[in-house]
């Protein structure tokens, strides 16, 4: 869709946006939260908006430049800019600075709002920086592609890479002992990264390759216990120079989220070696890698019709190949194998009608079943109302990302219940993101 910019006089392309919010460190929406969404340009409110029983916006139709500006590294700035003021009786509120939007593509911003404590608390404001792709980052220092393991110094090299559950990032340079450290859920954190380092309008194949990058790149930080074993208490930092872009509550977008949410499990490695591969890449335009991706040159070879391991094997040999890691850290119980739909009956179908039925006593648009082991009309309605709050696919069929999306959500609700009754409502998790 277009129409006419009165402030710049040229046609501009539009993007969606969605705001989900919920309380900090847990994992319950907040409805009749006012949010109003301001133009970056104007300092012009554009929309006010409130949250409803899942903690969700209507989804909004912003401005954005030209789809072609994204397509090509010499166009104009390819993202519109959009601030968003968050508030609720009873919590801090929040603003957020540079929300991002792209032509053609729905974003999720994700907001986390604190308990006030006393009245006229201070407003918290998140400020998003520039796409890696538009603004000025110091290039990557090159590293070896495979790294020394742990010693018998008190780090456990493990038989085969795992998903973790959380990643602690640094949000700043190695040695910076004053930058904070973050718990980032780890889909959470490859989604955050692949929308700061790609454009989500780009060829799938080539996201699906960016995204494998990411997750070897940072599979093979925790594997290696890279900076542990330096004595550092984080997983990985946020500089470009030594790491990959992460910038804390940035929005999301759809495209994006829908890749890692089916291969957040596969990462890239050769014959002969244990570890993920560590994956560098670089835009390669404005920094130019030694060895590694070129980001741009990623995104012609998708053009040319590529796939993602054809693309990656451009880069980093064609002796690489994909593999699985069989532990996911942080669920009960694994995929099936199978999706599950209509029809489906079983253990595995318990255990989804189960987590269902505790996840809807925080989100009471998703209506209880019955815990019979047989999927039915009632399931998959439940399934896909799951689906609409967490932003999936919605055919109502668990596939492995419906699976792995309940399974965590799960884990979160009946981990906040069970510290509330043990500690009372004053918790203190990890999760910050």
């Amino acid at each position: 869709m277009r129409h006419f910019n009165r402030f710049k006089s040229q046609l501009i392309d539009q993007g969606q946006l969605q705001i989900n919010v919920r309380e900090e460190n847990q994992v319950r929406p907040i409805d009749n939260v006012k949010v109003e969404v301001i133009r970056r340009a104007d300092s012009t409110v554009v929309e006010e908006l409130y949250t409803n029983s899942s903690g969700q916006t209507e989804t909004l139709e912003l401005a954005a430049p030209p789809l072609e500006y994204s397509l090509t590294p010499e166009s104009g700035k390819p993202y519109s800019e959009y601030d968003l003021a968050v508030s609720a009786e009873g919590f801090e509120p929040v603003e957020i600075e540079g929300v991002q939007i792209l032509p053609e593509t729905k974003s999720f911003q994700n907001v986390q709002l604190k308990q006030s404590q006393q009245p006229d608390e201070a407003q918290q404001t998140i400020l998003i920086d520039e796409h890696t792709l538009w603004g000025i980052f110091p290039p990557k220092i090159p590293e070896d592609e495979v790294k020394p393991l742990p010693d018998a110094g008190g780090f456990i090299v493990l038989p085969e890479p795992v998903i973790p559950e959380f990643i602690v990032v640094h949000l700043g340079v190695p040695a910076d002992s004053s930058a904070q450290n973050v718990w980032v859920p780890f889909k959470d954190y490859i989604k955050n990264v692949a929308s700061s380092e790609i454009y989500s309008t780009w060829p799938r194949e080539t996201i699906t390759a960016n995204v494998l990058a990411i997750l070897s790149f940072v599979l093979n930080r925790v594997y290696t216990e890279w900076y542990r074993g330096k004595g550092y208490e984080f997983t990985i930092t946020n500089s470009t120079a030594y790491d990959q872009a992460f910038f804390y509550g940035r929005n999301i977008f759809q495209e994006i989220s829908d890749v890692v949410d089916n291969i957040f499990n596969m990462y890239i490695t050769r014959p002969g070696i244990r570890q993920p591969l560590f994956t560098q890449f670089c835009d390669g335009v404005r920094t130019v890698c030694e060895k590694g991706m070129a980001q741009w040159g990623s995104k012609e070879l998708g053009d040319q019709g590529y796939d993602h391991l054809s693309i990656l094997r451009n880069y980093y040999g064609f002796d690489v190949y994909l593999q699985e890691a069989t532990q996911v850290e942080g669920v009960p119980l694994s995929f099936p194998g199978e999706a599950l739909a209509l029809g489906s009956t079983g253990p595995a179908v318990r255990t989804i009608q189960t987590q269902l039925n505790a996840i809807a006593n925080n989100y009471p648009a998703i209506q209880k079943v019955r815990v019979d082991g047989v999927y039915g009309p009632e399931t998959a309605a439940a399934v896909t109302t799951f689906q609409q709050i967490f932003n999936l696919p919605q055919n109502g069929v668990v596939d492995f990302a419906t699976w792995y999306r309940i399974s965590n959500i799960y884990v979160a609700v009946t981990r906040i219940a069970e510290l509330s009754m043990r500690r009372g409502p004053d918790i203190n998790q990890p999760y910050r993101y």
